[in-house]
């Protein structure tokens, strides 16, 4: 007997469905493929697009940091020989100007009016330097003079007696290390004198009582005046002035602080004084250096 073989036309649709379903499957695949390789196409082109904007932006190569200095300095000489082949312009210095006597031209409000010049009582110029010259010797010839007239109760009082007792008490600080220059200059006597116009007066009636008068001013002139920090009592105390001595000196003080401050500070003033000692000089002895 014969074997029949017979399909059934379901199976054949069945068939045929699958494998239209079998190739709607490879489309499928073949279509995410192509989508993959486009997406990872489009990636990669923005990875190079940005590298190249990231490339354009840093520098792959800087300059280093040696060659920099160089080319600073290599400016630097540059600006300096433009510099140099520039034309120096004489620099402007304002002159100053003395009016004339001439109507002056002012400006008021904007607008410009002439002003007649007013006379004035001010000089236009500086006031004339006065120069007074003279040697130590001299001052203290002047200061001796000065106190032999203003104690004319003493008659055998000469001026080198006052020259004397100044001297003996500058070599005895010299001699006994208590300073290291002498005290007496022409600033130092012009000091004393000062101090003795105060100090001294008519009513002395010998010859210690002003010598005695006469150390406590040289005391305070050396405590004002002198180099050192401190100065001994010892040589300017005799026995006439021991009693009197601080009393003296705070009279003294007292009187004349503002005056011994102003003989520092203003050159007038000290110039005014010095010209009052020079001009206590005897006037036999100065017509005999004459």
């Amino acid at each position: 007997m014969g074997t029949v073989l017979s399909i059934s036309p379901v199976s054949k649709k069945a068939s045929v469905m699958d494998s239209e379903a079998a190739g709607d499957g490879l489309k499928n695949d073949k279509s995410l493929k192509r989508h993959s390789m486009f997406v990872s196409l489009s990636w990669k082109k923005l990875v190079a697009n940005s590298a190249k904007k990231s490339a354009k932006k840093v520098n792959p190569n800087p300059l280093p940091s040696i060659q920099g200095a160089h080319l600073n300095s290599e400016n630097n000489r540059k600006t300096h020989l433009a510099e140099e082949k520039k034309p120096k312009a004489p620099i402007p210095v304002p002159v100053p100007t003395v009016p004339t006597q001439n109507n002056d031209s002012m400006v008021q409000n904007g607008r410009l009016s002439t002003a007649q010049k007013q006379p004035s009582n001010i000089s236009l110029l500086s006031p004339r330097r006065i120069v007074i010259q003279a040697s130590t010797g001299e001052l203290l010839r002047c200061l001796g003079d000065y106190l032999c007239r203003r104690c004319y109760k003493l008659k055998e009082l000469n001026s080198g007696d006052v020259v004397l007792w100044f001297r003996n008490i500058d070599r005895t600080l010299l001699i006994q290390g208590w300073q290291d220059i002498g005290f007496i200059t022409p600033a130092n006597v012009v000091f004393v004198y000062l101090l003795c116009q105060d100090a001294i007066t008519e009513s002395v009636s010998n010859a210690a009582e002003l010598q005695g008068t006469f150390q406590t001013c040289l005391y305070l002139a050396y405590s004002y005046m002198g180099n050192e920090i401190s100065y001994p009592l010892k040589p300017f105390i005799i026995e006439s002035n021991k009693d009197v001595f601080w009393e003296t000196s705070l009279r003294i003080i007292n009187r004349l602080s503002s005056k011994m401050l102003q003989l520092n500070a203003d050159p007038h003033f000290f110039t005014e004084v010095f010209q009052d000692l020079k001009n206590q000089r005897d006037a036999s002895e100065s017509s005999l250096d004459r």
